[in-house]
């Protein structure tokens, strides 16, 4: 770890490190958390936690929240996270509509927007449409701390001191890594955008893009504001934390010698969450799922170690984000997921990506007659190849048609996996399928959690 670039290594271990410490008081809430708890949860010394809470609470990110009896000795002081010390914009641009949020460091919705929008128009008008709702929302929400000679266009946001950046969201194919976008399925006038690099352009702040299901499913993966994480107050880390050196900069040893491997950082809750388990209940046999409010903290123990989930979203179109092991699975090419153009019925109607018989094509021809029934019947053979092909232990399914009608899909794509777990017979239950929290505004949400989910060590993934 520390060869001849040991300085690099020592920087990434303190952010590692912080990230881990972050996290903790982040799913703690507004109960607090002692710097004892943090010891004990991070693997890290009793002195490198105070190091980090020192610098925490110097730079404004977290704060005191009391004391709480102890077993023995005198109370302990209890820390939080500090929600205002930083903010992130998020933007779903769908096919026809501009959804737009302003969040915390917790993932609350500060402000939002929502306008008609024609991806169609052409670069410069959805530009535009991007940076007058990023404007708005950091002037409504962030306006109290910008500097009066700051607040003239396109200033606002380089001048708001708490916001980290811009997460935009949008349908595939593109290259996350590059925030270059590829032929958009029925748009394939933006193939090669620049789309990252035109954003920071105009609007001076980071800017990060991704596919509109990686998004949501981050934004499920690691909370947000729309259910509890599967860490915190009632769960042990996943991984223990990263000795730090001591020396310049160094924070003091680990405990217990944790390596710092593929997929440790900031992996949260049970080691791999069951099938089936959660506050949302158990799902019981046959078309009766269930498609409670648990369904945010089913996703975040789902999505922790050793544990999976897929997010199905079906709007103006159908695609898939996956999350193994607390990351979403983008692929080298951030190909993966494009589950809404698998081919399911030789030579069956034309669908807009240019082959026949996709599963997005038949199950919007299904939603535009009118028949939900079949529309979840073909879903959930998608679903059901899925898991089939993944193994996976969760379905969520969201979007503007499934809000729509959400007890129509759930049980229709229940229905489906039902009937597969009968055919395989054994003794494992269906794959559950549940409601996605966060409504139509979760892609959105999600595109906020771009910026922030690295701040706790989280969402990082292939």
């Amino acid at each position: 770890m520390r060869g001849a670039a040991g300085g690099a290594n020592l920087l990434a271990l303190r952010s590692h490190n912080t990230a881990l410490v972050l996290d903790l008081l982040r799913t703690a809430r507004g109960a607090g958390i002692s710097r004892l708890e943090l010891a004990e949860r991070t693997g890290l010394t009793p002195q490198a936690v105070s190091k980090i809470t020192a610098r925490l609470r110097g730079e404004g990110l977290a704060a005191e929240a009391g004391r709480r009896a102890s077993t023995g000795g005198k109370p302990r002081t209890v820390l939080r996270l500090v929600p205002g010390a930083g903010h992130a914009l998020g933007v779903h641009l769908d096919r026809d509509e501009l959804r737009a949020v302003l969040v915390d460091l917790d993932g609350t919705v500060v402000a939002e927007r929502r306008a008609p929008l024609d991806l169609g128009a052409g670069a410069e008008t959805v530009l535009e449409m991007v940076a007058r709702a990023a404007e708005e929302l950091a002037a409504e929400g962030l306006g109290h701390l910008v500097a009066e000679g700051a607040r003239v266009p396109g200033a606002a946001l380089a001048a708001a001191p708490t916001l980290l950046g811009l997460g935009v969201a949008l349908p595939g194919p593109l290259d996350h890594v590059r925030g270059v976008l590829h032929r958009i399925t029925g748009f394939p006038g933006w193939d090669g955008y620049p789309l990252r690099e035109a954003l920071e352009r105009r609007l001076g702040v980071p800017v990060v893009v991704d596919k509109d299901t990686n998004a949501a499913a981050l934004g499920l993966a690691v909370g947000g504001a729309g259910g509890e994480r599967g860490s915190g107050a009632g769960g042990q880390r996943g991984s223990g934390a990263v000795g730090e050196a001591g020396g310049a900069g160094g924070e003091g040893g680990s405990r217990a010698g944790a390596e710092w491997g593929d997929g440790a950082v900031g992996e949260a809750g049970s080691a791999g969450g069951e099938r089936g388990s959660g506050a949302g209940g158990q799902r019981g046999s046959g078309a009766g799922a269930e498609w409670g409010s648990g369904a945010g903290a089913e996703a975040a123990r789902a999505g922790a170690r050793g544990g999976s989930f897929a997010y199905l979203h079906l709007g103006t179109g159908l695609g898939a984000g996956l999350v193994f092991g607390g990351g979403v699975h983008r692929g080298a090419r951030t190909g993966a997921g494009e589950f809404g153009h698998q081919v399911v019925q030789l030579d069956g109607p034309p669908c807009t990506c240019g082959a026949r018989g996709c599963i997005e094509a038949l199950c919007l021809a299904a939603v535009a007659r009118g028949d939900l029934a079949e529309a979840a019947r073909v879903l959930g053979t998608g679903a059901a190849n899925l898991a089939g092909l993944l193994d996976i232990d969760l379905v969520l399914l969201g979007g503007r048609t499934v809000a729509a009608a959400p007890e129509a899909f759930v049980q229709g794509v229940g229905a489906v996996l039902d009937a597969r777990a009968r055919r395989e017979g054994g003794h494992d239950d269906p794959v559950p399928v549940r409601l996605a929290p966060a409504g139509t505004r979760g892609v959105a949400e999600g595109a906020a959690q771009l910026l922030l989910a690295p701040l706790f060590g989280r969402g990082e993934g292939g």
